[in-house]
């Protein structure tokens, strides 16, 4: 990988690198490890949509997507977590980096209405052992090294924004408000790799999408880029509103006949 392009594709320099307590040649040792990986998640991502979620009425969405991370996507994000939290990714390094990143293999599942989210909530967490004690706290202590232990190893969490009426119930996963966009959030252990499952609306997918390629990717400081993105997040909101209150006329008029 040419050093001064992966500088520019995301803003770094080497007080970053320093920052971030790591050299350039172990983020070399982390490259060279997860092409050997990558081929192998790939099939691990197959093999949980084929078994899971290729159903997608059982599964209780509208569709799915799924992906592994990009190369130059994994070392930013190591530098980013590094730098952010010191302590806590200390010990990341080419030999243990699939312990401490959870979302090496991603997959997007999407709703049509946003109260949907139950049914795929519950789907999940009827297939996966929810259990607390599992939940991962020590990313190095706390990594299963079976891989037919397939469970929860977060607790599922639900961003909403500021002002959301209540879709999530307490008692079932946790909820975060942010005042940002609107999410559910789970991490499985699948196959002896972590599986990071998002799950959103097909406005929120939308918004999400250009938010990405323009504000974050391009334009983060641009003041007025990111007021621009603020109003088509609350219109992506509005309109998911919209589409529960034609669900809810169609069912009550549906109740009357």
């Amino acid at each position: 990988m040419d050093k001064n392009a992966f500088f520019a594709e995301y803003k770094l320099c080497e007080a970053d690198l320093i920052e971030a307590n790591i050299t350039w040649d172990e983020l070399m040792r982390i490259e060279e490890e997860y092409c050997k990986l990558e081929r192998s998640l790939r099939e691990i991502g197959k093999s949980f949509i084929d078994e899971y979620l290729y159903d997608i009425e059982t599964a209780g969405i509208h569709s799915y997507r799924y992906r592994t991370k990009g190369v130059m996507q994994l070392l930013e994000k190591v530098i980013r977590k590094k730098k952010e939290s010191p302590e806590k990714f200390a010990p990341l390094d080419h030999t243990n980096y699939y312990k401490f990143v959870t979302d090496l293999i991603g997959i997007r599942v999407f709703f049509l209405y946003r109260e949907d989210w139950k049914h795929f909530h519950r789907y999940l967490t009827s297939r996966f052992e929810n259990d607390p004690a599992l939940y991962v706290r020590d990313r190095l202590a706390d990594f299963d090294e079976d891989p037919d232990h397939y469970y929860l190893a977060e607790r599922p969490r639900a961003y909403k924004r500021t002002g959301d009426s209540k879709i999530y119930d307490g008692n079932e996963i946790q909820i975060i408000s942010d005042g940002i966009y609107r999410s559910l959030h789970y991490i499985v252990k699948y196959q002896g790799q972590y599986i990071e499952i998002q799950g959103r609306t097909l406005f929120e997918e939308g918004w999400g999408e250009v938010d990405h390629d323009i504000v974050y990717k391009e334009a983060e400081d641009d003041e007025m880029l990111r007021d621009y993105s603020k109003l088509l997040n609350r219109l992506s909101g509005l309109a998911d509103e919209m589409s529960s209150y034609f669900r809810r006329m169609k069912q009550q008029k549906e109740n009357h006949v």
